[in-house]
């Protein structure tokens, strides 16, 4: 091969490769984003929020866009599954970048009435309190190495099936004593477990649907380290009111979640008028994460240019 040849092969394979890299995150923040200022409200992403224009980025390189589009939190239901190098990764960048960590999933239980009625789904195993709060605890253990390690404050609990052979009353007195022992975990550190009512449509044989309930238990618990997550999508199935009952259990809600409804997508996709909400939320002095758990209406660039736009309409003044 002469030289010319040689030099117009490099040429070619150094192109290839450039093109093979851009074919990864080749969407621009200028190309979807209408700004990059921050916006006023502290809304939350998951990594695979507007996945089409991050495809093929890492973590950290999904948090670098996410800042760059103007969200200056995070939250990552899946947090405890990563790899510690993956945990350290994610935590580094986001201090880097001034980020805060929203909740990550410590304890969801959804096959077992093991919060309401001690049970550990072996029908011949009768109730056992003692076996039910060990397992509890050492499951909220676990947690909270994750949370620490991340930097989180805050980490999500979902008590359990209801246990149809019980009446409500002892059901609900199971699951306050079982709650408080898991604070005396979340006390060592001060990670705040936040209790998820979730709708009665999706989830119809969970213990905790309404907020109200919600309220009742961590008054009961009476513990700093238990609280609520009012996800305002599951919330408007359920039972709606969700500015009435935001201002009546305002002192035990923590956290807040969103998707509108019905679909749970990205506000002005539904029903839920997110501007007025959201403004609400601000004069009544909520300053905490929003996160936007929920999917999107178009998976596509265009729906992530569509998302990014929703949430700058209703953000506050």
């Amino acid at each position: 091969m002469n030289r010319r040849e040689f030099t117009k092969a490099a040429v070619a394979a150094m192109l290839s490769t450039v093109v093979a890299r851009s074919s990864f995150g080749a969407v621009k923040v200028q190309d979807i984003a209408e700004s990059s200022a921050p916006y006023k409200s502290k809304f939350a992403p998951h990594f695979g929020t507007m996945k089409t224009s991050m495809k093929g980025l890492s973590f950290t390189d999904q948090l670098q866009f996410f800042y760059d589009c103007g969200f200056r939190a995070l939250e990552d239901n899946g947090m405890m599954r990563r790899s510690v190098d993956d945990q350290n990764a994610i935590a580094k960048k986001m201090e880097s970048l001034g980020m805060e960590m929203g909740v990550f999933c410590a304890l969801t239980e959804w096959k077992l009435p093991s919060f309401t009625g001690f049970k550990t789904g072996n029908k011949k195993r009768p109730r056992d309190p003692k076996a039910i709060r060990e397992n509890l605890v050492a499951q909220m253990e676990k947690a909270i190495e994750v949370g620490k390690r991340v930097n989180a404050k805050w980490c999500t609990v979902v008590p359990g099936l209801e246990d149809p052979s019980l009446e409500p009353e002892y059901q609900f007195a199971n699951v306050v004593e079982n709650l408080k022992y898991m604070c005396d975990v979340c006390a060592k550190t001060g990670i705040i477990m936040v209790l998820e009512p979730l709708n009665i449509i999706n989830h119809p044989s969970l213990y905790l649907k309404r907020i109200p309930q919600a309220y009742a238990i961590c008054k009961a618990v009476n513990s700093p380290y238990c609280k609520i997550l009012d996800d305002l999508y599951h919330q408007q199935v359920t039972e709606g009111n969700l500015i009435t009952n935001f201002d009546a259990a305002r002192s035990e809600i923590a956290y807040i979640q969103v998707g509108d409804a019905p679909g749970r997508k990205e506000p002005l996709t539904g029903e839920i008028n997110y501007k007025n909400v959201f403004q609400h939320l601000w004069d009544a002095g909520y300053r905490g994460i929003i996160g936007m758990e929920h999917g999107q209406s178009e998976v596509s660039v265009e729906g992530d240019k569509k998302l990014l736009r929703a949430y700058r309409s209703v953000d506050v003044a």
